[in-house]
């Protein structure tokens, strides 16, 4: 059953956006000209990532969450001194599927050791070659921002867990702005957002035996000033039912469907969050307008 959905403020999980057409779709919102947040990212790496990879320092075993196509990874891959191993974890098998085939022919002697499940659920890592000098995790693209606050504050005390003593992390965070720049990146003028959030009720349709009409939704987000978020639903344009497997849901005209939050953060905001969770910040680099960050937390 699909988790959420009957609840007063219905929800979807986010990984029901990842199906093979959402990740497609998805590549395709990190091109329009509104969604500044992949490029913007890119440039402050490309420009800093020596640094990065020497603060990460040599022989780490590399950890990422939410791999993608493994653009991003690539360019850290290639700076860092001598990693033991790079292990992605990914939910669209797929994506992995070809990212990891990539990755083994771009770098032969690398141990690429992909696991294919949600990250924030339950999953066991695969076994080393032999033990690193440190652990890292690389977790770009200011996904930290899609988690509620307090299951933020879970997964990034998870992530302690997971780079141990003397661990590193290596974090896109995308930084609080006007309003307008904001909700032009979550809804372009071609409307490609408003396809990817849509076909998950394809998605649902396929996996839990659902019938939802994507023509009787449609796509709404906005800028929540007070919370400094993104918020994306998908709103009824009518009274209607729904089955979901054996489950009749019921939604009046305007209900809507939560399907993503965006957390906007300050730098001292993010650093006070950080901390929370065990890590200090060692280094910020910023684009020149200050849209982005890339945040280098090492475990206090």
């Amino acid at each position: 059953m699909l988790a959420g959905l009957n609840a007063p403020h219905k929800s979807i999980p986010t990984w029901l956006l990842y199906d093979a057409r959402g990740m497609e779709l998805f590549e395709a919102i990190c091109q329009t000209d509104e969604y500044y947040l992949t490029r913007t990212e890119l440039s402050i790496l490309r420009e800093n990532i020596q640094e990065m990879a020497d603060l990460i320092g040599p022989e780490t075993l590399l950890i990422e969450y939410g791999s993608g196509t493994g653009q991003k990874t690539q360019l850290l891959l290639d700076h860092l001194k001598e990693p033991v191993a790079y292990i992605p974890i990914e939910i669209s098998r797929e994506a992995l599927r070809q990212a990891t085939k990539e990755l083994c022919e771009r770098y032969p002697t690398l141990p690429v050791l992909p696991v294919c499940a949600d990250y924030t659920s339950h999953y066991e890592l695969p076994e080393l070659p032999f033990e690193p000098a440190r652990r890292a995790v690389f977790f770009p693209g200011s996904t930290i921002g899609n988690f509620e606050p307090e299951e933020a504050k879970n997964f990034m005390s998870h992530i302690a867990e997971a780079v141990g003593k003397g661990g590193s992390v290596l974090v896109g965070v995308d930084l609080h702005k006007d309003a307008e720049t904001l909700e032009k990146a979550y809804d372009d003028a071609a409307g490609i957002t408003a396809e990817f959030e849509l076909n998950a009720l394809e998605h649902i349709n396929r996996e839990f035996d659902a019938n939802f009409r994507r023509d009787r939704f449609e796509y709404r987000s906005f800028y929540n000033r007070e919370l400094q978020r993104i918020e994306m639903y998908l709103v009824s344009r009518e009274r209607q039912n729904v089955r979901v497997d054996r489950t009749e849901i019921e939604f009046a005209e305007g209900e809507h469907i939560l399907t993503e939050y965006s957390q906007k953060f300050t730098i001292e905001g993010f650093r006070s969050f950080a901390a929370e969770a065990g890590f200090s910040v060692g280094r910020v680099w910023l684009d020149d307008r200050s849209l982005f960050s890339v945040q280098y937390l090492e475990r206090a």
